[in-house]
């Protein structure tokens, strides 16, 4: 390994600025990955001729090959470099998006989306790793938490552009796009970017494991990525079945799935904004009083559907919601990254595995035990996840309660 280590290229300091930027702006590629193709979701089961849950399935595939590769990811990177990955796993997911372009067979477009989740677990791991690589100390911290801030980007900007690009140009288009992002960004890291793992861990298969075991033995560390796992849910379940209810329940068109599923990745990030905001404040006092106010939003929800039910009052107690998870999300985030940095590789792709291994199987069960028919459904949906967040959380405080006696 020394040899090869002697060939690394090492990421040079006049383009530091640079490389963070690129790694800033990779972040948010498992929400692209994902959210592009929303508004098309109805389209592409019609020009296919499958079901709606055939096509959902694509969604929940994408997020377990994704949860499935950041679990071992992080061992690898942490004993072969970030750099070299990254940019292979680009040109990977680049070739399966434009082989999902060309295609209609959505047989052929699961293995498609199993190649883009290994390679995006690949790419997002190691980019959370470079900032623990080469920062510390406060501005490490001020980064975490900036993190599924900058992830949100994903949910805001690509569903709006792929309902325009469904609309001019067919449901292909979206994947044509993530192909030609990850080309772009394949050339920007061969040209500014570089290795920042300074020490490499020699790939022990033993070792590694009891690295996994202690992790996950820390009862807040694994908690935690419970809470982010429903979290995240609860957008990924309006995912899957908001542009149904929009467009077939509502009568609206893929442009306006579009616009609301920008409207809602907003509320993430205010969500997320909200909780770097009050990041000095009591962790598990305001997670608390978060989840609280979340109950009562869809406790409003469900009764105002006796009075009214539209496309405004689905978007406004799903954005109140989606505010909270954004919080939730933002503070066990930086949590969970920070708590082993001196295997970051390894906690970032466990955090970021569990976390989607939950996200996958949990919304497609709810999706599948409540079907994406209306407003109703959806905000049954909620409740659900809403009420395990809940249970969790008085877990954590008595587990707490129980470490402070």
């Amino acid at each position: 390994m020394n040899a090869d280590i002697a060939q690394i290229k090492y990421i040079k300091e006049r383009h530091q600025g640079l490389a963070t930027l690129l790694a800033f702006a990779l972040i948010p590629l498992s929400g692209f990955a994902t959210d592009i193709y929303i508004p098309s979701l109805p389209t592409m089961a019609g020009e296919m001729q499958v079901s709606n849950v055939q096509v959902q399935l694509t969604l929940s595939i994408f997020l377990i090959s994704y949860g499935v590769a950041q679990l071992f990811i992080g061992s690898v990177l942490d004993s072969f470099g970030r750099y070299k990955i990254c940019l292979y796993a680009l040109l990977i997911f680049a070739a399966a998006s434009i082989i999902i372009a060309t295609t209609h067979n959505i047989y052929l477009i699961y293995l498609m989306r199993i190649i883009h989740g290994l390679t995006v677990g690949a790419i997002v791991v190691a980019k959370r790793a470079y900032f623990v690589d080469l920062f510390e100390g406060d501005q490490l911290k001020h980064y975490l938490s900036l993190f599924s801030i900058i992830w949100s980007t994903g949910p805001i900007v690509a569903p709006f552009i792929g309902g325009y690009l469904q609309t001019v140009f067919g449901w292909e288009s979206n994947f044509y796009f993530l192909a030609g992002f990850a080309l772009v960004f394949a050339v920007l890291e061969l040209l500014f970017s570089g290795e920042t793992l300074k020490h490499f861990t020699d790939f022990q298969l033993k070792k590694i494991t009891g690295i996994y075991i202690e992790m996950i033995k820390t009862t807040s560390f694994t908690l935690g990525i419970v809470m982010l796992g429903l979290a995240y849910c609860m957008v990924m379940v309006y995912n899957m079945t908001g542009p149904f209810i929009i467009e077939h329940h509502f009568k609206f068109s893929p442009v306006i799935a579009g616009y609301t599923s920008l409207f809602l990745g907003f509320a993430w990030m205010v969500g997320g904004f909200i909780g770097k905001a009050t990041i000095n404040r009591p962790f598990f006092k305001r997670l608390m009083i978060n989840s609280l106010f979340q109950v009562a939003f869809v406790a409003l929800m469900i009764i105002s559907l006796n009075f009214v039910s539209n496309l405004w009052s689905l978007i406004f107690f799903a954005f109140l919601i989606h505010v909270g998870a954004g919080f939730t999300f933002n503070n066990y985030f930086t949590f969970c990254l920070s708590k082993f940095p001196k295997n970051a590789g390894i906690a970032g792709g466990l955090t970021g595995g569990i976390t989607y291994v939950i996200v996958s199987f949990l919304s497609y069960g709810i999706v599948n035990l409540i079907p994406a028919k209306d407003e109703r459904n959806l905000s049954y949906s909620y409740l659900i996840m809403i009420l395990i967040s809940v249970l969790v959380m008085f877990v954590i405080l008595r587990i707490r309660k129980k470490d402070e006696a």
